[in-house]
């Protein structure tokens, strides 16, 4: 990945730079916000990690980035004092705090390498799923995904994604057929959208994956609670395999945005009774 790293302090920058070169990443160190500022508007980045003090105001330059970059790029805020909630509310990806914990820079590159290509494959218009029977379509929910991102970054508005996925659709299909695990992936969606709240959105993003999105929650646990929701019902939805040898593996990923980070991850496995 490309990444910018701005901060006048020498010592954080290096750090920073020193565990993510060998990785294989190419990085800039630009101390001056100025100068800076003119790159990012020339050069596409993945990865910004920004140090925006003597500033006090830091949506203006997060914005003005985000305008003159491409949308998926992950703003990483580096802070002495700021929180998490002004992270967010400043219009950054997420928080990494100095003194720096050197253990949390490849957690962020990982979390920025797996938005990048999420957007990216939501992004991608030639592979699309119809909408039906209370599932949309990828392409629709890829508009909503970007309000989430856009309206956390200009509002600090939280939101929650949760994709189920079939996990062993590649197995099953190799094994017993690809209508086998077709039929399997039609029968996860009409539970999914048995078990749904009312305002839950739906959406089909892959062959064997899905998504949710929950919006404004009204506190933490409201989505962690949703997540393990589907999770147990999921887990009870013994007519998925089609004989009593077959397993099928369920995956249920809790996804915080803008930031990436997963907060739930279930694994299930689901056989007949």
């Amino acid at each position: 990945m490309k990444i910018l790293i701005v901060d006048r302090d020498e010592m954080t920058a290096n750090m920073i730079k020193s565990r993510v070169e060998p990785l294989g990443h190419t990085v800039e160190i630009h101390p001056e916000k100025g100068e800076s500022l003119d790159k990012i508007v020339r050069e596409g980045w993945d990865i910004i990690f920004l140090d925006p003090s003597p500033l006090t105001t830091i949506k203006p330059m997060t914005m003005q980035i985000r305008r003159n970059v491409r949308q998926n790029v992950h703003l990483v805020l580096l802070s002495d004092h700021m929180t998490e909630e002004e992270s967010t509310t400043g219009g950054f990806n997420e928080l990494l705090s100095k003194p720096i914990d050197p253990s949390r820079i490849e957690e962020i590159l990982d979390r920025a390498f797996f938005m990048n290509n999420l957007m990216k494959h939501l992004a991608n218009d030639e592979v699309d799923f119809p909408s039906a029977g209370g599932v949309i379509a990828k392409s629709a929910y890829n508009q909503l995904f970007l309000s989430c991102i856009d309206r956390a970054g200009r509002y600090g508005e939280t939101a929650h994604t949760i994709f189920i996925t079939f996990a062993n659709y590649n197995d099953i299909s190799a094994k017993d057929g690809a209508y086998e695990a077709e039929m399997i992936s039609a029968k996860l969606a009409q539970h999914l959208v048995r078990i749904r709240r009312q305002s839950d959105i739906i959406a089909q993003t892959r062959t064997n994956e899905y998504a949710l999105l929950l919006l404004r929650p009204l506190n933490e646990s409201e989505p962690i609670e949703a997540a393990n929701r589907f999770a147990e019902s999921l887990s009870k939805c013994t007519d998925l395999p089609s004989t009593p040898y077959m397993d099928v593996e369920i995956g249920v990923t809790l996804l915080s945005l803008p930031e990436g980070k997963k907060v739930v991850d279930h694994k299930l496995t689901v056989r007949q009774d």
